[in-house]
């Protein structure tokens, strides 16, 4: 089974380095992006139209470099996680966790008995296609998979610090954008209320004994949210990135005279 480069990073005290990608599914582009460096792939199945036949040749590319790839996944129930899982994820992103009780669902599907009661396979690409002596897969895999839950709405905040405790979870990742709607102050990123929740977040993770990340556009502000205690930061999206080059390109043409 593979080791996870997240994990090993986080528990060594490192911070990891996360690209998205949300519209260019292609396994060249997920080999140049561990070849530049990264540390995980967000595959981002929540906003796009990804099947899960996408994540098997992705998750190909990333052991291919070494680095992890981690779903965020549809919120449709327990073959959600494990089919992301067995196609090659080791790391599952959860949206809008609103409660302990959905915490500790995840946790169920996500590991394996004592922790959860995920149902094994043994056959999928987490455990070599079988290759794996079943109960050395079986005894490593909770500690080679993360479990990251996405805080998105001020329910999920006002009971962070019980979410933080449930045993299984690894990660709180904030998703400002939403949070701050949740709040009432749609995209005033540096308002005090969602600072304040921020800084719940940061401290429920810490006390907890795990780790806590959030979308960074800059190094700049990457290197603020480190400070403040956050372990996994994001350094671009293919979209994103995709567009703005487009703009650029464009830019320098529109103005051509006949």
């Amino acid at each position: 089974m593979k080791k996870s480069r997240v994990l090993q990073k986080l528990r060594a005290g490192e911070y990891v380095v996360t690209a998205g990608i949300n519209r260019v599914a292609e396994p060249w582009l997920t080999e140049v992006i561990g070849h530049i460096g990264y540390d995980v792939i967000w595959f981002d199945m929540e906003h796009r139209a990804f099947g899960y036949n996408q994540i098997d040749p992705v998750a190909l590319a990333c052991r291919a470099t070494g680095i992890d790839l981690m779903v965020r996944v549809l919120k449709t129930g327990y073959t959600s996680p494990m089919r992301a899982l067995e196609f090659g994820a080791n790391g599952i992103l959860v949206p809008h966790c609103m409660s302990v009780a959905e915490a500790r669902q995840w946790v169920d599907w996500v590991r394996y008995p004592p922790l959860g009661r995920r149902g094994f396979d043994g056959a999928g690409a987490d455990a070599d296609y079988a290759l794996s002596d079943p109960k050395e897969y079986f005894e490593r895999a909770n500690h080679e998979v993360f479990l990251a839950l996405q805080v998105e709405d001020r329910e999920c905040v006002d009971c962070v610090e019980e979410i933080a405790a449930v045993p299984g979870v690894d990660l709180l990742f904030v998703g400002p954008g939403d949070l701050s709607i949740s709040y009432g102050v749609p995209f005033e990123f540096d308002h005090p209320l969602l600072q304040a929740a921020i800084d719940r977040v940061s401290a429920a993770a810490r006390n907890a004994g795990i780790w806590w990340g959030i979308p960074t556009g800059s190094p700049e502000q990457a290197q603020q949210y480190i400070d403040r205690g956050a372990r996994l930061v994001t350094a671009g999206n293919d979209h994103a990135l995709l567009l703005r080059g487009f703009q650029n390109a464009y830019a320098g043409f529109k103005n051509l005279r006949v």
